[in-house]
Parts: C-alpha cells; structure tokens; sequence
C-alpha cells in the first residue's frame, strides 16, 4: 500500500517572531509615517510618532483601550499621570478631557500606538456570559486604568490586525475576534472596570451620561443640580462621584472642554480670541485669556501663532 504524505509546509519567518514584534510589524504596515491612521476595520486606529513630544497634546478621549507596541506615552487627567509602554495596557471608560506626550519613539525605533473604540453595549451583552452570575460589588473607580499587558489580548490584537489588510475576511472576522479581545479583557485583572463601562446602573455610567451632557452643551452656563436630577444623584453625591471618576470637578471639566474647543477654532477657522471665547461660552474676554493662560501655558495669540508655525492642528479625540 502506497502511504500519502501531506505536503511539507514552507518556513514562515513570522513563525519565529513574538506576538509584540508580529504587532510592530503590523502596525507599521498601517502608519507608513508619523500621524494617525483610521484603519478600514471600525474603531480601529493606529498612530505613530518618530520622536518625542516637547510639549504636550489636548484632547478628548473616548472609551477605548490602547496600546503600545514600540515607544511610551504618558497621559495626564487632572492631577492623575498615567505612563504605558509596550508592558502595560490603558483603558478610558468615559469621555475625559486629557494631555499626553510620547515619551519613547525616535526614528528608528518610532512610537507605535493602537486604539481600539469601546461599546458599552457590546461590553454589556458580553459581561452578561462571562459573569453569569452577576459582577462582584467593588467601587467603579477612574476613568483611566492601567494594568500589564494579557498575552491573550496581545495574540488576539494581532490576529485582529492581520486581518486589515484582508477587507473580504474582515467583515465577517473582525467582530469575532473583536468579541474575542472584549472576552480577554472581561477575564483579566482589568475586567471588573471594563465590565462597568455597559452597566447601566454602575456609577461610571451615570457619570459619562452627565459628561455626554455637558459635551452636546458645553457653550452653556452649567447646572450641576439639573445634571445631578438627570442622573438620578443629589448634588453633593454627583458632585463625589464625578470629581472621583474624572479627577475633576464638573466646572473644571466643562472649562477644559471650552478651552480645547476655543482653541480648535481659533486655530482651523481663523477666530480672533474674543469670537471663539463667545462661541465657547465665556462671558468675559479677560477671564478667558486668564484660564486658556493657565491651561495651555500662553496667552491666545501666542499659542496660536506658535501652533500655526509648526502646522499643528488639534483634533477634537486624540489616538493613541
């Protein structure tokens, strides 16, 4: 009897790589210079940087989770740092206004970040089968958590990032394995705080509705009583829960809201500082350039024009 052989399988360089190195490759086949890059998989964002940042970046974050393949970046809300690297992965659970900085990236070992967007309601439909149970009680926490990286997540980002360049796969591939990288997730030291992000009654949640409030109405004198009512807390409790959760204060989160705004406008729509401190919000010229002084560490015209210099463009979400 004659014995058939499979055919023997060709070497793949790739085979000998880690998964960290197999996701560098990867996302510097997505991001072919310093920028960010909206991949055709939604939700799915890659950025590079060749060099360290002299100052630091303003931006709105959303729920995501982000992560480094090559370089560090450090990330500052309120009086709380955060600092992540290829080791250790970032999670932002509600919209929060943020700076941050490459700290590692150069040219030929350049910063190399991954976001991917986060669905309560995807991350709800799936706490329900990984905790059939119910959630263990604990306090829900910031809104920005750092933890080591879960080598599951890792092979998973991978497999996720093969599959950009396949368009004809992706579409029925890309959400399974997305499910898949949420499921990690869910089962890993970070799950309990991703798992609050798609509970409805979970205080994080009340929160980011109050902060999708003062994000459509930011330009508006704020009620923190009225906020309180739509989210179900007296006053003195939402005040707590959002200061602890955001690490600001509501007034100092709507202020950071306008300044970045104000800024955005004056630098893409040619706004003088007295039109875009109106179109924000503020009543008084002066007071504006006090506080956009102390937030961005210039005065309005001189930020500006330094900005405009170096072709800067601030976005309203940064990726990391």
């Amino acid at each position: 009897m004659t014995r058939m052989h499979a055919p023997s399988r060709t070497p793949d360089p790739e085979d000998d790589l880690t998964d960290l190195a197999k996701l560098t490759r990867l996302l510097l086949a997505h991001a072919p210079y310093d920028g960010t890059f909206d991949l055709r998989l939604p939700g799915v964002h890659v950025s590079k940087a060749s060099r360290t940042d002299k100052e630091m970046h303003h931006a709105v974050m959303q729920p995501a989770l982000c992560m480094v393949a090559q370089g560090a970046k450090r990330v500052i809300l309120g009086k709380e740092i955060y600092e992540y690297d290829a080791s250790r992965m970032l999670v932002y659970s509600v919209d929060v206004p943020i700076t941050a900085q490459v700290t590692q990236g150069s040219l030929d070992a350049p910063y190399l970040g991954l976001r991917l967007d986060l669905d309560p309601a995807r991350i709800a439909d799936l706490t329900a089968k990984v905790y059939p149970l119910g959630l263990p009680k604990r306090e829900d926490g910031h809104a920005i958590c750092v933890d080591q990286v879960d080598d599951h997540v890792i092979n998973a980002v991978v497999r996720l990032m093969g599959l950009a360049s396949q368009p004809g796969e992706a579409d029925l591939l890309a959400p399974l394995v997305m499910d898949e990288i949420l499921i990690r997730l869910l089962k890993s030291s970070l799950g309990l705080r991703l798992a609050m992000i798609g509970q409805e009654e979970s205080r994080i949640q009340q929160v980011s509705k109050a902060v999708s409030w003062v994000r459509s109405h930011f330009d508006q004198p704020l009620d923190v009583e009225r906020l309180a009512t739509l989210v179900h807390m007296s006053p003195s409790s939402f005040h707590q829960h959002f200061k602890a959760i955001t690490s600001m204060s509501p007034l100092q989160y709507q202020k950071a809201l306008r300044l970045q705004e104000a800024r955005r406008l004056m630098l893409l729509t040619m706004l003088d500082a007295g039109t875009a401190s109106r179109r924000v919000g503020y009543q008084s010229p002066s007071q504006f350039a006090r506080e956009y002084g102390r937030y961005f560490g210039d005065a309005p015209t001189r930020d500006i024009a330094r900005l405009r210099e170096q072709g800067g463009v601030p976005g309203p979400v940064a990726v990391d």
